[in-house]
């Protein structure tokens, strides 16, 4: 557990995500807006986040709908881009997630500078995008290869959309992808994107790995937040970040201190 104090400075740590408007080669992008103002509504949240007191933020192509599992150059280029040009405003340590693709989140990762990525490395699923399989020994290898051993992994075992083909229960799960894979961490997900993490599901996980960290990684806000952090060594959040708690919504900078305020005092 030491790295994430040592990373985050803190125990239980909130990693904030800033999610990155719909980029060139998106179905969503708008290249009359273009893509100076991809950064600017970045550059807007990531100051919301950090106004609000959160111990870290994850930039991440959100709004890069439908997904692929392999993204095209393109995406990870501007992603490098926008990142390069919010650095200078980044003042918590950082991460990246291309969705869904590992090798593209590292690459992302070590262009970049950022100390962590969130992924899912292990696995095969059936999931909105087809059937998902991952290639763990071959983007290890690769991570290597490009000198980002220092580059703190992040393993979702229990992906938003998606469910493991093989009738395996999450503990198994997690057991297996620690002994075979040494994640840094694994995170436990509800079904989408602001769904929250099954306390149950979370705690069977982390009985089954009481040494590796766990992250709660969807659906925590002030009500629940207690009983998450209770189990979990950290979260991930997103949506409740938002107005009004939709996750296409910009950051609202109170319900960041709203969490971030509750987070503090359970530490306290």
């Amino acid at each position: 557990m030491g790295w994430i104090e040592e990373l985050f400075g803190v125990t239980k740590p909130v990693i904030a995500m800033c999610h990155l408007h719909a980029l060139p080669g998106d179905p969503g992008y708008d290249p009359v807006k273009g893509l100076e103002w991809v950064v600017e509504q970045g550059r807007a949240d990531l100051q919301a986040l950090q106004e609000g007191g959160v111990d870290a933020v994850m930039f991440s192509n959100e709004y890069s709908l439908p997904y692929l599992t392999a993204v095209e150059p393109i995406t990870t280029a501007c992603m490098a881009r926008i990142i390069a040009e919010l650095r200078a405003d980044v003042r918590v340590p950082f991460g990246v997630n291309v969705l869904w693709d590992p090798t593209a989140s590292i690459d992302l990762a070590v262009a970049t500078g950022a100390a962590f990525v969130r992924e899912i490395f292990t696995g095969i699923y059936a999931s909105d995008f087809g059937l998902w399989n991952t290639n763990c020994g071959a983007v290890i290898r690769h991570q290597h290869a490009v000198h980002g051993q220092h580059v703190k992994l992040l393993f979702n075992i229990v992906p938003e959309a998606a469910a493991y083909l093989a009738a395996r229960d999450a503990a198994s799960i997690a057991r297996s992808t620690v002994f075979n894979t040494q994640p840094d961490a694994i995170c436990v997900s509800g079904l989408t994107a602001g769904a929250g993490t099954s306390l149950s599901t979370l705690k069977l996980v982390k009985d089954a790995i009481p040494a590796t960290p766990v992250f709660a990684n969807t659906g925590v806000n002030p009500d629940n937040v207690g009983d998450q952090l209770a189990i979990a060594d950290g979260a991930v959040v997103g949506t409740f970040f938002k107005q009004d708690g939709y996750i296409w919504n910009d950051v609202d900078v109170q319900r960041v201190h709203a969490l971030m305020d509750k987070v503090r005092a359970l530490r306290a």
